[in-house]
C-alpha cells in the first residue's frame, strides 16, 4: 500500500467527523453534558456558598441517584410514545424534546430560589433535572444506536464526547464565572437558555427507523392471556408489560446464552480501575503539594481536552478495525496508564511530571471509553436500544463506583503499614507515610483491570456469534 492510498484511507476515516448524523451527536452531547454538574458540583457551590451545612449539601448529593437507576424507566421510553410530538418527530426526538423541556423549566425554576430562605424548592428541582437528564440520556443513547451502524458507532461515540465535556466547562467554570460576576440566579438561567442548543439539535436529527419487531416468547404471553380469557385491556397491558420490561431481558440472554453474564461481567469491569483510582486522584495532587490554580489549569482545563483527543482517535480506530480489538487496546491502556501516578508519586509537586501524567491517563481514558461505547452499542437489539443499552451503561458504573468508595480506606491502610511503605520511603526519602501510601494504591488499581483483560481475550477467541432472533410462530 502507496503511502498516498494510506492517506487518504485515514482523510476518509477523519471524515466520518464530518458526517450530518455525527455534527448533531455532538450537539445532543453537549445537551446531555450540561444538567450534570448543575445537580451536583456546582449546585454543592452555590449551596455552600449561601451557607448550607456540608451535611445538607452531602444529602443533596442523592438526587444524582437517577442517573445510576435510569435502566428501571428505560422501558417506558422504548414503548410508550409521546402524545402529538411522537407524530411529528418520531419517538426518540419526542422524548429527547420533552426531557429538554422539562430540565429547561427546572432550570429555570433553580434561578428563581434563594436556598437561604427554603431549601425544599431546590431539592425538588434539582430531583426534577436530575430525572429529565437521565431520560434525556436514554433517548439520545438509543438515537445514536439506531442513527448509525456499528462501525461508526467510535465517531457517533467521540462527537458525544467532546459536546459532553465542552458541557461540563460551561456548567462548571462558566457557571462559577457568571454567579460570581453576576449571581447564581443569572448562572442558572443561562444554563437553562443553553439547553437550546440540545432543542434544535433534537429537531434537526434525522428521524430513525422504528420497525418494532416481534418478541422472543411474545406468542406465549399472547396464547397465555388467551387461554385465560382476558379483556381487551387486560391483554392489553399484559402484552406491554412482557414486552417493555420482559423481552428486552429474553431478548438478550436469548441472543447470547451463558455468554451474556460473561459479558456483563466485562462491561462491569472494564472501568473499575478508572472509576477507584478517580476518587484518589485530587487527593493525590493536594497531598504532593500542587497548587489549586496548578491542578485546575493542568486536570481541569488541560486534560478536558487530552480526553477528547483520546475518544477521537478512539473512534478512528473503531472505525478500521471493529470494535473487539480496539476494546482490548483500550482496556490495556486504561489498566497500564493507571502505573504512571506511581511515577508522579515519585516525582512530587512536579507541574511538568503532572502534565504528562494527565496527558497519558486522560489520553487513555478518553480511548477507553470511547471503544466501550461502540462496543456495547453493538451488543444492543435495536428493538431495545434504550432499555438495553441503559442496562449496560448501569452495569458499567456501579461496581467500580461501589469499591471506589473504599479507594480511601485503601489508601489509608497502606499509609498505616511500616512494612509497606517503609521500604518506598528508603527508596524516596522526601515521601512521607501518607504519600507513600499511593504507590501500592495505584499499583492495586492498575491490576483491578486484570479480570477485564482476561475476559476480553476469552471473548475475542472464543465466543461464538450471537444466535439470531427467531421468528415467532403465529399464536394458537
Amino acid at each position: 500500500m502507496t503511502v498516498m492510498t494510506r492517506a487518504r484511507d485515514w482523510a476518509s476515516s477523519l471524515a466520518v467527523y464530518l458526517e450530518y448524523r455525527t455534527i448533531i451527536m455532538l450537539l445532543l452531547g453537549f445537551a446531555a453534558g450540561l444538567p450534570f454538574l448543575l445537580v451536583f458540583s456546582t449546585l454543592s457551590a452555590w449551596l455552600r456558598d449561601a451557607g448550607i451545612s456540608r451535611t445538607d449539601i452531602g444529602l443533596m448529593s442523592y438526587v444524582g441517584l437517577a442517573y445510576t437507576i435510569k435502566f428501571l424507566w428505560a422501558p417506558v421510553i422504548d414503548h410508550i410514545r409521546v402524545p402529538l410530538l411522537d407524530r411529528l418527530l418520531g419517538k426518540r426526538r419526542a422524548w429527547m424534546v420533552l426531557a429538554q423541556l422539562v430540565a429547561a423549566s427546572a432550570l429555570v425554576g433553580l434561578s428563581l430560589q434563594d436556598p437561604v430562605q427554603s431549601l425544599m424548592p431546590i431539592v425538588i428541582f434539582a430531583l426534577i433535572l436530575a430525572f429529565a437528564s437521565a431520560t434525556q440520556d436514554i433517548a439520545v443513547d438509543a438515537w445514536r444506536i439506531e442513527a448509525a451502524p456499528d462501525d461508526k458507532q467510535g465517531a457517533m461515540a467521540a462527537n458525544y464526547q467532546l459536546g459532553y465535556r465542552v458541557a461540563l466547562i460551561a456548567s462548571g467554570a462558566g457557571a462559577l464565572f457568571i454567579a460570581e460576576d453576576v449571581s447564581w440566579s443569572a448562572a442558572y438561567f443561562t444554563m437553562a437558555l443553553l439547553m437550546g442548543v440540545g432543542l434544535g439539535a433534537a429537531l434537526l436529527a434525522p428521524r430513525v427507523a422504528e420497525a418494532e419487531a416481534p418478541a422472543i416468547g411474545e406468542e406465549t404471553v399472547e396464547r397465555f392471556v388467551h387461554r385465560m380469557h382476558a379483556d381487551g385491556r387486560m391483554a392489553h397491558i399484559t402484552g406491554w408489560v412482557y414486552r417493555a420490561v420482559v423481552a428486552p431481558f429474553i431478548d438478550f440472554f436469548g441472543r447470547y446464552g451463558w455468554w451474556s453474564l460473561a459479558l456483563l461481567a466485562l462491561i462491569g469491569l472494564y472501568r473499575v480501575p478508572d472509576f477507584v483510582m478517580g476518587v484518589m486522584a485530587n487527593p493525590l495532587y493536594i497531598d504532593l503539594g500542587f497548587e489549586l490554580s496548578t491542578i485546575a489549569t493542568i486536570v481541569k482545563l488541560y486534560g478536558i481536552w487530552m480526553t477528547i483527543a483520546g475518544a477521537f482517535v478512539g473512534g478512528i480506530v473503531v472505525l478500521r478495525l471493529g470494535v473487539r480489538t480496539p476494546l482490548l487496546l483500550g482496556a490495556i491502556a486504561a489498566t497500564g496508564t493507571n502505573l504512571i501516578f506511581v511515577w508522579l508519586v515519585f516525582r512530587g509537586a512536579d507541574p511538568a511530571a503532572l502534565a504528562v501524567t494527565i496527558s497519558i491517563e486522560n489520553f487513555s481514558g478518553g480511548f477507553a471509553g470511547t471503544c466501550l461505547i461502540a462496543y456495547m452499542s453493538s451488543l444492543v437489539n435495536r428493538n431495545f436500544a434504550a432499555t438495553q443499552y441503559a442496562l449496560f451503561s448501569s452495569a458499567f458504573a456501579l461496581p467500580g463506583k461501589l469499591i471506589g468508595g473504599q479507594s480511601g480506606v485503601m489508601v489509608d491502610a497502606f499509609s498505616a503499614s511500616p512494612g509497606i511503605v517503609g521500604p518506598i520511603m528508603e527508596m524516596a526519602p522526601h515521601l512521607t507515610a501518607q504519600t507513600a501510601g499511593y504507590v501500592p494504591f495505584f499499583i492495586s488499581t492498575a491490576l483491578m483491570g486484570v479480570p477485564a483483560l482476561l475476559l476480553i481475550l476469552v471473548v475475542i477467541f472464543f465466543q461464538p456469534k450471537p444466535q439470531p432472533i427467531p421468528a415467532p410462530a403465529a399464536a394458537a
